[in-house]
């Protein structure tokens, strides 16, 4: 986690901030759909489910950063939850909480690194002037968000009371992005991910901001053999 510096550097234009520009990314016409989707100044809160690979972390953080480089005043925060994935735990951690929480922010380091140009210092002008931050969901309560735009990643491992502080923490000119995926739940049954996506699936929480987004096999990007993995996984779930 980062804390941002005081801004005593002059205000920086939108014109003058296209330095932080983004890789050009071919996306498929469901990534289109929900990059619009998300982008509608309407919209509020997306739910998003899929697939191991099915791109739900990744087109969340690109549309996050197109926002951060239109709109020098919004941040990025990323949440996740602390549980492990994994049947044997590290056990505690050295360090204070920053470096602890620090594993935690792996898939968000490698998706900026993805989406960022190398050949330049934008992922590290982001990180080191508190633009994008990262905190555990254990610490949400109390919080109040101004200005953001919020991805929970791994929202399966969230259980239906961390879902209702994290997203009763969205103020003014906030969007949040809460990514799930059904089949890798490493909590014991006591995910509230679909159940929370299942009560805003309706047209009324469309009207009010709230949508729900769901990727499937198909739109498995990460690697054939994945696809085949998942089906074959799916198939003996059922």
């Amino acid at each position: 986690m980062t804390k941002r510096k005081n801004k005593t550097q002059p205000e920086i234009s939108i014109s003058s901030f296209e330095k932080f520009h983004l890789n050009k990314v071919d996306f498929t016409e469901k990534q289109k759909n929900f990059y619009a989707m998300a982008s509608d100044e309407k919209n509020k809160i997306t739910f998003i489910s899929g697939p191991a690979g099915s791109s739900k972390t990744f087109i969340s953080v690109y549309t996050a950063l197109r926002m951060l480089s239109q709109n020098h005043d919004l941040d990025l925060i990323y949440v996740r939850t602390i549980i492990e994935s994994a049947d044997k735990g590290l056990g505690a951690l050295p360090g204070d909480l920053n470096e602890k929480f620090n594993p935690y922010m792996i898939p968000l380091m490698e998706k900026l690194s993805e989406i960022l140009p190398q050949n330049n210092t934008s992922k590290k002008d982001l990180l080191d002037g508190g633009r994008i931050d990262a905190m555990p969901i254990n610490f949400l309560r109390g919080v109040s968000w101004l200005n953001k735009v919020v991805i929970l990643d791994e929202a399966q491992n969230a259980t239906f009371k961390e879902l209702t502080t994290l997203i009763t923490r969205i103020g003014e000119n906030c969007k949040l992005f809460i990514c799930g995926d059904l089949m890798q739940s490493d909590i014991n049954g006591k995910s509230g991910f679909k159940d929370m996506m299942n009560i805003f699936d309706d047209e009324e929480s469309v009207e009010n901001g709230i949508n729900c987004f769901r990727f499937n096999n198909s739109d498995i990007k990460r690697s054939r053999i994945l696809k085949y993995i998942i089906k074959k996984l799916a198939k003996n779930e059922k």
